[in-house]
């Protein structure tokens, strides 16, 4: 019985391995890898248009020129008798960066957002313009009926050529 359960162990891992390897090269994993990486790039960029661009003019508007630096201080820290040394850190409330955090998020956000419903717009546009192909005939080019006066002025253009 020992040998028979050692078979179905390696089975089972065997399979848990092929399994992973499927899912790891299947396309929809790699899209997903790109995506993260393209996204965490993009959230760095984020991150600078805020703290390097946004925020230094908010800022000025209220008097400070940090704005991670805007807190509550709750409790004052603790420092030893010669001043240098903390014993016990300030407890603060540290609202300027949860603020630029938040400014951060609703940029992401916002453009997540954009670039989402530009994708499905494009998405709908398509479809309608298929179903649009796919309604219309195409027209097979008509046989041009000429009249009878007009072919018969043709014929004696083309003898006056002639001579």
């Amino acid at each position: 019985m020992g040998k028979k359960k050692k078979l179905d162990e390696k089975t089972r891992v065997k399979g848990f391995f092929m399994g992973f390897k499927d899912f790891i090269t299947r396309g929809n994993i790699i899209d997903l890898a790109i995506g993260v990486l393209i996204g965490g790039a993009f959230g760095k960029i984020v991150t600078s248009l805020v703290n390097d661009v946004i925020m230094p003019p908010i800022g000025i508007l209220l008097g400070n020129a940090d704005f991670t630096s805007l807190s509550i201080v709750l409790k004052d820290a603790v420092y030893t008798a010669d001043g240098e040394t903390i014993l016990t850190p300030a407890v603060v409330i540290a609202y300027g960066k949860f603020i630029q955090t938040t400014v951060e998020f609703l940029i992401i956000a916002f453009v997540i957002y954009t670039v989402v419903n530009v994708i499905i717009r494009r998405r709908q546009f398509l479809e309608k313009l298929e179903q649009q192909v796919a309604v219309e005939p195409v027209e097979e080019p008509k046989e041009e009926v000429v009249p009878e006066d007009i072919l018969l002025l043709r014929e004696i253009r083309d003898e006056l050529k002639k001579k």
